[in-house]
């Protein structure tokens, strides 16, 4: 593959809602372009992009896959995104490197979730966007309601630019409403036909919306379209890709990539109309030398630098870290230097992928997208510059884990290789966590939803050969106390040999807060316990702390206070101390009222205001309080409450399925607080349960 100028490459991310059709009319463009001999099916399991174990099982999406294309003297980086919302966090890492955006949308759905969250992700960022209306091939598919599906949505800078020739099973081309021109698909080949007699008025409305929009990019325009002259072939196609670059106009393309019918016409007009990265803003970065504001160009010219948005982890290719390249020229011998992990990497070759295939060239020109090979310090978001002039970009900005599972290899012998693997998927897909959480003893997965954490725990066995039990989560409950209450613990041994002797007296009462640490507070006086032997007694004391009188949980908001013992002059040490403490803590901690502490969770949900009331109602059901609600753009509204973590669970998906996948959410914890009674009993009957099984 050659080196194309910046002015010839096109940087286009392909969204839609999952099964739209986005992979098929990959491989569509992909033929199309001489890239592959025959175009492959999702169910068969032999696309380009779904090169996957999970995805050919699965027959969706499930990461990011760049497809290079050269077609009519420019190259195309396709960048096809998983649909489904528990792989959103794809989308956001290609969106830093996309210049242009193509939502597809089922001619027999029209507008869907999927649809409006690429729009979502979309808006605010000046993206130049199409809109393909696929699958127009479909019985009862018909252009004019999925348009005006996509139009109830966008207003009136979405126009249509292609219009199908037959509608529904009997499609069999498209006309091209710009050029006024038809194409008809015949024995795998595309013909230009003429327009259908028949089909001249029924496109004449669109046309005229083409010509408005276009007179509305310029007062020229706008003064010449009015005084009723013609615009010149070069004056509308101009109009056209400046609306498009500024985001006043969204082309609605249609096509059938099952077919192949379209396709052709869509490849022409990304490269007419969609932006090379030289339309775009130019990157802002920061000197790690100085702080200083650093703006890098999409310029051969300038210094080397690129951003690294996406990393490929393979047990047997290794790992491979995709990048764009911003600014300079990238050459096997260009100096490669982190200047986020501040280390120089050993490059040898560069390459560009086509789904899993691995394409070596000499050199990749600015806003360009490439691959190298087992980079040691880089991971994704990393920039990657020379020594000399150094640069750091913004690291990527992803979707907070929202759901988490407890982790466990089947095999005890696997232990070691489980975290390793995930250790080696996290590089992969930064949307993943994994921790050990010393509570509950769990090692805790976290992720995007349910669906999300299954294909990890697939990938973790099909990929280094870990099978796992995903399980639930324990809640890390605490306790406390809520009264005062005296103690004494005396520890006596004395029989046979040198003796044991500690006596204490110890007042336990709550804290100021139950979310205070263990406080201790030494008021002997009179020597009645030795200076030497209290920090033993402080170390017994903060030693049980990390296990409650009533179920076994850290206690937290107690303060004990050591005001009186005995010693004996021969047979106290630190130990003796410390075994009195344990018992005047078993003792005070019992009559001091002992209650179970639940973590309580500040969370935030945003919804479309339509499920407002639902969303409240089973909030209250959660026990959950409800401190605010703010409205925000596009008709909905920011949640927020605070709800217990018990209650949280499973709420990634049942939010999801309360609101057609439209709502979103973010919790953060906030504080302990007394369980209530029924929470409280469930909770110690189940730790007193799992102590009689061990």
């Amino acid at each position: 593959m050659k080196t194309y100028p910046t002015k010839n490459i096109r940087n286009v991310l392909l969204l839609g809602h999952g099964g739209s059709g986005k992979t098929t009319l990959t491989e569509a463009l992909a033929f199309n372009a001489g890239a592959i001999a025959r175009m492959g099916k999702v169910e068969e399991g032999n696309t380009i992009s779904d090169h996957e174990t999970q995805e050919k099982k699965r027959m969706i999406s499930i990461s990011s896959s760049i497809v290079p294309l050269e077609y009519g003297g420019h190259k195309i980086n396709l960048i096809d995104i998983p649909g489904y919302f528990d792989f959103i966090g794809e989308a956001h890492s290609a969106l830093r490197v996309a210049d242009a955006a193509i939502i597809v949308v089922d001619a027999m759905s029209g507008v869907q979730v999927g649809t409006e969250k690429a729009l979502e992700l979309l808006e605010g960022k000046n993206i130049p966007t199409f809109i393909v209306i696929n699958k127009m091939d479909r019985e009862n598919a018909t252009f004019a309601e999925a348009m005006e599906s996509i139009k109830e949505v966008l207003g009136t800078k979405a126009v249509p630019f292609i219009h199908p020739m037959g509608e529904g099973d009997q499609m069999h081309g498209v006309i091209n409403m710009v050029e006024m021109s038809g194409s008809e698909r015949r024995d795998n080949r595309c013909f230009d036909v003429a327009i259908p007699e028949d089909m001249l008025g029924l496109i004449e409305p669109y046309r005229e919306m083409i010509m408005e929009s276009v007179a509305q990019t310029s007062e020229e325009l706008m003064e010449k379209y009015f005084d009723g002259e013609e615009l010149t072939r070069d004056e509308i196609n101009y109009g056209i890709r400046s609306g498009v670059l500024d985001g006043d106009l969204i082309p609605i393309l249609c096509t059938s990539a099952v077919q192949n019918i379209g396709v052709e016409t869509l490849e022409s007009m990304i490269i007419e109309y969609l932006p090379s990265p030289l339309d775009a803003k130019a990157w802002v970065g920061k000197d790690p030398r100085n702080e200083e504001t650093v703006e890098m160009k999409y310029d051969e010219s300038q210094p080397f630098s690129a951003f690294v948005f996406k990393t490929v982890v393979d047990p047997f290719v290794g790992k491979l870290s995709l990048f764009k390249v911003i600014s300079g020229k990238l050459t096997e011998d260009t100096d490669v230097y982190n200047s986020t992990q501040d280390t120089r990497e050993k490059t040898s070759h560069i390459y560009v992928l086509r789904g899993n295939k691995q394409i070596e060239v000499e050199s990749l020109g600015s806003g360009d997208i490439g691959a190298f090979s087992k980079l040691a310090s880089t991971v994704s978001g990393d920039t990657l510059c020379t020594q000399k002039a150094p640069v750091v970009y913004e690291p990527l900005a992803l979707p907070k884990a929202v759901y988490s599972v407890a982790v466990e290899s089947k095999s005890k012998s696997d232990i070691d290789k489980l975290a390793t693997g995930i250790q080696r998927l996290t590089e992969q897909d930064p949307t993943i966590s994994f921790e050990r959480n010393a509570e509950t003893k769990q090692t805790l997965l976290s992720g995007l939803g349910e669906m999300h954490l299954d294909v990890v725990a697939n990938n973790l066995k099909d990929k280094f050969g870990v099978e796992v039990e995903l399980l639930p989560t324990r809640i890390p409950y605490r306790e406390t106390i809520k009264k005062k209450a005296d103690a004494q613990g005396r520890h006596k041994k004395q029989s046979g040999g040198s003796g044991q002797y500690g006596d204490v007296w110890v007042t336990f009462e709550p804290g100021n807060t139950p979310n205070d640490d263990f406080e201790f507070v030494d008021k002997v006086v009179g020597g009645a316990v030795p200076r030497n032997y209290i920090p033993a007694v402080e170390k017994g004391l903060l030693d049980c702390m990390a296990e409650g009188v009533l179920a076994g949980y850290p206690v937290t908001g107690v303060r004990a206070t050591l005001y009186d013992g005995s010693y004996h002059a021969v047979d106290s040490d630190e130990m003796s101390f410390k075994m009195a403490a344990t018992l005047a803590y078993r003792k005070g901690m019992k009559e001091a009222t002992p209650v179970i502490l639940e973590p309580i969770y500040k969370v935030a949900i945003t919804v479309p205001e339509e499920y407002m009331g639902d969303i409240m109602g089973d909030l209250n059901k959660k026990r959950g309080r409800i401190m605010g609600m703010e409205p925000i753009h596009g008709g909905k509204q920011v949640i927020t409450a605070e709800v217990p973590l018990a209650e949280m669970s499973k709420y990634a998906t049942e939010l999801r399925s309360m609101t057609q996948a439209r709502g979103s959410f973010e919790m953060d914890y906030a504080r302990y607080e007394e369980a209530p009674m029924t929470i409280a009993e469930k909770v110690i009957e189940e730790a007193e349960q799992e102590k009689n099984e061990k």
